[in-house]
């Protein structure tokens, strides 16, 4: 279970140092031709990958309505929606709307799989989420001015965290890995028609852009989303949707100390408490304390 830990942890990392790659890029391209493109080259760099390890084949008809659902949820509507609500909103409010993915993940968790959370794990949610409310509102934009973007970011979590749950169960036949590499790829067709039709003429942008561009592209849609993703749902189709999430909360810790590094920003003491609450949160929510717990009453109940 540790190593699934480590996974996640090392997951949030790579999605949390990404967002500052998409900020810079989206100051070059526009969001949806940007994004096809990015999420079509992830996913040929996880059939890349699994093809080494023998691990790819084709889906059974039983499995393409989870593939086609979790690529319409996971890949379509929730880069859309979050690259189109990063274009409208301010990152503050993008990062309090983001925070509420375990929270949302958890509750719709218990309504549809009836896989109900404990005491302990929500309490880890609840202090989660206060962290990511202590660690955005420090930046002091608070949410004054809510705009269309907010609701647009709003819409790409609830599509994300709704796709977990079809991934959660299609991880019961289909390995989540080769489950990463069909959504990735059928979304992006879907998303490369979408970007046709709302920016006409944007694909020509590709032939202008600076080297560093094309850096970021690499790094981005190679370890940010092809390595990251297929981290992340091979170990939500091991732990649950619920679990996963929680670890969804150091995405604000990490891309907030990489903004410290890369771009100069100032981080708070109200950031520190966040982070703090934050980490409290995952340690809770992610059932590690309970194992811990576990753990110390057995080797108690050994010695005596």
């Amino acid at each position: 279970m540790w190593k699934l830990y480590a996974l996640l942890t090392t997951t949030m990392l790579i999605w949390g140092l990404n967002l500052p790659l998409l900020k810079y890029m989206l100051t070059i391209m526009d969001p949806v031709t940007m994004t096809a493109f990015r999420i079509l080259t992830a996913g040929i760099a996880v059939f890349i990958i699994l093809s080494t390890f023998k691990l790819v084949r084709l889906p059974t008809k039983q499995e393409w309505p989870y593939i086609i659902g979790g690529a319409a949820l996971n890949v379509v509507m929730h880069h859309y929606f979050l690259n189109m609500g990063l274009f409208r909103t301010t990152g503050t409010n993008a990062g309090l709307i983001l925070g509420t993915g375990p929270v949302l993940t958890a509750i719709f968790t218990a309504l549809i799989l009836r896989n109900y959370p404990t005491k302990i794990q929500w309490l880890g949610a609840i202090a989660g989420f206060i962290g990511i409310g202590s660690v955005v509102l420090a930046g002091g934009e608070g949410l004054n001015g809510l705009k269309l973007g907010d609701t647009f970011v709003f819409l790409s979590i609830l599509a994300q965290v709704l796709s977990f749950l079809v991934i959660a169960k299609a991880a019961r036949t289909l390995d989540p890995r080769l489950l990463t590499a069909y959504m990735l790829t059928t979304g992006s067709l879907l998303l490369i028609v979408i970007s046709f039709i709302q920016e006409p003429g944007e694909i020509a942008k590709f032939a202008t852009v600076p080297p560093t561009f094309w850096a970021a592209f690499a790094a981005s849609g190679i370890i940010g989303t092809a390595v990251g993703h297929m981290l992340y749902n091979y170990s939500l189709g091991k732990v649950g949707p619920a679990k996963a999430a929680i670890f969804m909360n150091l995405n604000t810790l990490f891309s907030l100390t990489g903004s410290a590094l890369f771009l100069g920003e100032i981080i708070t003491g109200r950031h520190l408490i966040g982070f703090l609450l934050i980490i409290i949160g995952v340690i809770l929510g992610s059932g590690a304390a309970e194992d811990l717990w576990k753990k110390r009453k057995l080797k108690t109940a050994q010695v005596k």
